[in-house]
Parts: C-alpha cells; sequence; structure tokens
C-alpha cells in the first residue's frame, strides 16, 4: 500500500439527510378523540388543540364533551358515542367524515376479587377496551386520510397482573393483540397503543392524603425512577400519530415499571 493510499479519505456511502419533522405534525389536520370527557382525553384533546388541531370529541357523557370543549383553542365538534352501542359508533363516523387521526383513551375498568366479578361489568370493560376499538376500525377505518391512523390505550396492568385486577390485564392485553391484527386488516392505516403506566394525570387524586406517598413508592422502584406526566402520555401519542414507519406496536409510557 503506497503511503498516499496509507492518508486518503475512507470512501463511504453518501448520506441523505433526513426530511425536517414539521413544527407540529397535527397542524391543520382532524383528529378524533373517543374518551375525550375523561382526565386523559381532555389533556390530549387540549395538546392536539394548541398544536393546531381540528378536534371531534367523543364520549358518553355530553356534558363532560361540552366541558373539553369549551378548553380548546381551535375547532371541536361535539359527537356522543357509547362503545358498547354500536349504532352510535356508526352514527360517530357518519358526522366524522374524513379524518386524519383517531386516539382512543376509553376504558371502564371492572376491578374487583374473582369471585365478585359482576358479569355486565367485565363485559362493559371489553366493550370499552376491545370490542369498542375493533368496531370503531370497522366503521372509521375507510374515513383515514393517506398516513392515517387509529391509537389505542392499552395499560400496564397486562404485563403487571394483580389480585383483582384480572379483567383489567385481560383487556389490555387483548387490546395489545388487537393492534397488531388491526395493523395488518386495515393497512396502510396504522394501529398503535399507548401502554401508560403509574401517570399523574388526577385520576389518583382519590387516594386524597396517601396520594403523595402512594406517588413516591412508585417512583422509587421504577427504573426511570420517576412517576408519568400528562406530558410523557401526549408526547407518546404524537409519536405514534406523526411517524408513519411505527404500526402494530405498543408503546410502553411506564417508567420500565412492567419490568418490576
Amino acid at each position: 500500500m503506497t503511503a498516499a493510499a496509507m492518508t486518503a479519505a475512507p470512501t463511504t456511502p453518501a448520506l441523505t439527510d433526513p426530511t425536517p419533522v414539521p413544527e407540529s405534525a397535527l397542524e391543520g389536520r382532524r383528529l378524533v378523540v373517543v374518551g375525550a370527557g375523561s382526565h386523559t382525553g381532555r389533556l390530549l384533546a387540549r395538546a392536539a388543540s394548541r398544536a393546531g388541531a381540528g378536534l371531534v370529541l367523543a364520549g358518553p357523557d355530553p356534558r363532560k364533551l361540552e366541558w373539553t370543549a369549551g378548553e380548546l383553542t381551535g375547532p371541536a365538534e361535539v359527537v356522543p358515542v357509547d362503545l358498547a352501542d354500536e349504532s352510535t359508533i356508526a352514527e360517530l363516523a357518519r358526522r366524522t367524515g374524513p379524518f386524519d387521526h383517531l386516539v382512543s383513551t376509553a376504558a371502564m375498568p371492572a376491578n374487583g376479587p374473582l369471585a365478585e366479578l359482576d358479569r355486565a361489568a367485565v363485559q362493559r370493560a371489553f366493550d370499552a377496551k376491545v370490542v369498542g376499538p375493533l368496531l370503531l376500525a370497522k366503521h372509521l377505518a375507510g374515513q383515514a386520510a393517506e398516513g392515517g391512523s387509529f391509537t389505542f390505550f392499552s395499560g400496564v396492568a397486562a404485563w403487571r397482573p394483580a389480585p383483582a385486577r384480572t379483567v383489567m390485564a385481560t383487556t389490555n392485553g387483548a387490546l395489545a393483540f388487537l393492534v397488531q391484527a388491526l395493523a395488518v386488516e386495515i393497512a396502510p392505516v396504522r394501529v398503535n397503543a399507548v401502554s401508560p403506566g403509574i401517570v399523574d394525570t388526577g385520576s389518583w387524586d382519590g387516594l386524597g392524603a396517601d396520594k403523595d406517598a402512594f406517588l413516591r413508592a412508585v417512583a422509587e422502584r421504577n427504573p426511570a425512577r420517576r412517576v408519568g406526566t400528562p406530558d410523557d402520555l401526549v408526547q407518546a401519542v404524537f409519536f405514534a400519530l406523526a411517524n408513519p414507519y411505527v404500526t402494530g406496536t405498543v408503546l410502553h409510557v411506564d417508567g420500565g415499571g412492567r419490568l418490576v
């Protein structure tokens, strides 16, 4: 090898800079939020509205939906829907028309000891987490724009089952598999799930004076050494909506809580 060859710069393939990510992937988009009257649904709707999206707010309680709508900076339409009633899902599809993304935060826990479970409560839990998402895809997939997506909410209980949480673990786990099946069934529409761990959205406020101690204990055992914040969930959802190469995936937003 000559001295010139030894000092020459190595030959490497030319690199192409990635396409810049737009400042707001939701600017001018139409977003359907099912469960927009819940803690997480409200927070997500508010963030999406600030990012420039037009919203369709869906859920079983019109009063809560109107409350959410009143907090938004941009346009929003309120559409009552009951995920246990297919006719209301069909009506949601009719009133929504073309849209870009749908996010469902819907949940109806049926917690309690196995011997005390009520069949009707179990059915409602499956309607919210499994049957409802299936029917949302059935009625709305054909209206999703190019690059559109569905994002559902699973939960850490599927990976960390506990006594008296059997139904919660099962519905969240079923949803994780449903996401994979739908990603194939309704492609190229993308389908993903976000799986939160313990997140301080306000849903733990019912613990009263015990809340701080509970969250502190969670943080101490989580590999991330913290509990989740609403912004953690919002950023995960926005990632699922914006990344065109992510589908059939569960995004675990749990600080590693499912691992310990």
